[in-house]
């Protein structure tokens, strides 16, 4: 990344509140082409509402939010063909086939429909799902409903990805795929901005991490960085630090003691 390189997505005092509750508190980030964005933090902290609001589904904010160089306040949706989404949890509309699905996706974006269907089809070939384009996605698993998402928010080459739990539902060897996809995509200039609470999965595929606890942005840099930092050798322990939980290991202790209360096995 050189200094002369312009943010992909710029944010500067960014304060949102739900009712009485003050859920960002003043976030300034500023994220560049090629960088893969782990961004995490406990349930409650902020991040879904931050990607939400860079993604023009939350409105109320203070504080300036800009992609591609323009304020997204300025009413313009353009830049949203230029972005791709996964949800944690996504309503699917399952009772259509995933080439119906994908197609309508693609065509959202501006895709031509047969351009779509036929870039969908390869997709899904590549992720051992051709047998299963003419299904009805009602009877997929977990695991094929996930690449079905993860292919509708590629296909129209986007370039900035957000993804929420990505790897959710997929066995071991999509997981290695996915995860080399995404490295792919950042060296071409694609970012990737994602959460997720699988520790060890972020400390191995981001470039960079950002923190976030209580609305505030407490932790920011590579895991050799963060690490460097810290007296924590893994993300979750310096997840754990820098969040101030530390009753984990009483805790389980706790729960596995009750368990056991009153129990006889013969």
């Amino acid at each position: 990344m050189s200094l002369a390189e312009e943010p992909v997505i710029s944010i500067a005092g960014l304060w949102m509140n739900y009712s009485d509750r003050m859920v960002l508190r003043g976030i300034d980030l500023a994220v560049y082409p090629g960088q893969i964005i782990g961004y995490i933090g406990p349930n409650g902290a902020g991040k879904s509402t931050t990607v939400k609001i860079m993604l023009g589904l939350v409105e109320g904010y203070t504080g300036t939010v800009s992609i591609f160089g323009r304020d997204i306040a300025d009413g313009d949706a353009a830049y949203k063909k230029r972005i791709g989404y996964v949800p944690e949890v996504a309503e699917m509309y399952d009772s259509l086939t995933a080439r119906e699905y994908l197609t309508f996706i693609g065509e959202l974006y501006g895709m031509k429909r047969a351009e779509a269907d036929a870039k969908a089809e390869k997709l899904m070939g590549l992720l051992n799902l051709e047998r299963a384009y003419d299904m009805r996605i009602a009877s997929f698993s977990k695991g094929m409903k996930q690449k079905v998402l993860l292919i509708s928010s590629m296909l129209h080459d986007p370039d900035i990805l957000f993804l929420d739990e990505p790897l959710s539902g997929l066995d071991a060897n999509s997981v290695m795929i996915v995860k080399e996809i995404f490295a792919s995509l950042a060296a071409r200039g694609k970012t990737i901005f994602y959460s997720s609470h699988i520790m060890d999965v972020v400390e191995k595929i981001s470039s960079r991490i950002i923190l976030i606890d209580g609305g505030d942005i407490v932790a920011d840099g590579s895991f050799a960085e963060l690490k460097e930092q810290s007296k924590e050798g893994s993300l979750e322990g310096i997840f754990n630090e820098l969040t101030g939980f530390d009753k984990y290991r009483d805790i389980a202790g706790e729960f596995v003691a009750v368990i056991g209360e009153g129990a006889r096995h013969e």
